[in-house]
């Protein structure tokens, strides 16, 4: 271990654009923070899998702020804590437990991909609701593909759902890596994984923290902490649509 270890938990997400999906134009859009924009993708565009995560996005009206979670790998297996950046914590343990309770406080489950874009840079695509079940429709029977091909998405599919219109992304299949690529592909997702290995270090380390807090002021008969707010970040509100069931 390296005195530069130290600082590895403190890294930001190295992640700068994060993609979602806007369902009445039918595209991918980015928020550019120089213009406080959102820009849209033009399609089609080429990416490459690097990682999947199960996370938790919305908008709290009674916060008037965002809600956000921990990204965990197992959602099954793996609690999530759900706050807003304005109203504190709103639910705490596994994403079945708690999800009618952050649904009623306007949050939703997102499928959160971390992808490299054909000029290697590292992006992410925030899918909830149908756009979520589109991936995973896709994704499902053949995910081995993933780590050799490129995917692109060609375009946006209309659907309805009663009275309800919409769209999602169409995700194919367009050609598989060859060997710059690869390599590319390679530093790309150490990057990441350097990042996520320091994030999950920094939840262990956190969730210590606060059972040893816990444990103290139960122990002196203290009130409990309230919960720190995070620092403030662009919040949009989403559209609502119908979670995944899992």
């Amino acid at each position: 271990m390296s005195r530069a270890d130290e600082f590895k938990n403190q890294n930001p997400n190295p992640c700068n654009i994060f993609l979602n999906w806007n369902s009445n134009d039918g595209c991918f859009q980015y928020w550019d923070r120089e213009s406080e924009t959102n820009v849209p993708v033009k399609m089609p565009f080429k990416f490459l899998f690097l990682k999947q995560l199960h996370t938790v996005k919305g908008w709290s009206n009674s916060s008037e702020s965002g809600i956000y979670s921990n990204e965990v790998d197992k959602i099954g297996e793996e609690k999530m804590n759900v706050r807003s950046f304005k109203g504190g914590q709103i639910a705490e343990g596994l994403w079945k437990d708690i999800k009618a309770r952050v649904k009623d406080f306007g949050g939703h489950y997102v499928r959160s991909v971390y992808i490299m874009l054909e000029d290697g840079t590292l992006a992410n695509l925030q899918l909830k609701g149908s756009q979520a079940q589109e991936w995973y429709e896709f994704t499902k029977k053949t995910f081995k593909r993933l780590q050799d091909e490129w995917v692109e998405v060609v375009g946006a599919d209309a659907r309805k759902n009663g009275s309800v219109k919409y769209t999602v992304p169409q995700f194919v299949f367009n050609t598989s890596l060859n060997s710059t690529e690869g390599e590319k592909a390679e530093e790309v997702y150490a990057v990441i994984k350097m990042y996520m290995d320091a994030y999950l270090a920094s939840n262990q380390v956190e969730k210590e923290l606060e059972s040893a807090v816990d444990a103290y002021e139960e122990k002196q008969n203290m009130p409990p902490t309230p919960p720190v707010e995070e620092d403030a970040v662009l919040a949009v509100q989403e559209d609502d649509e119908s979670d995944l069931p899992f």
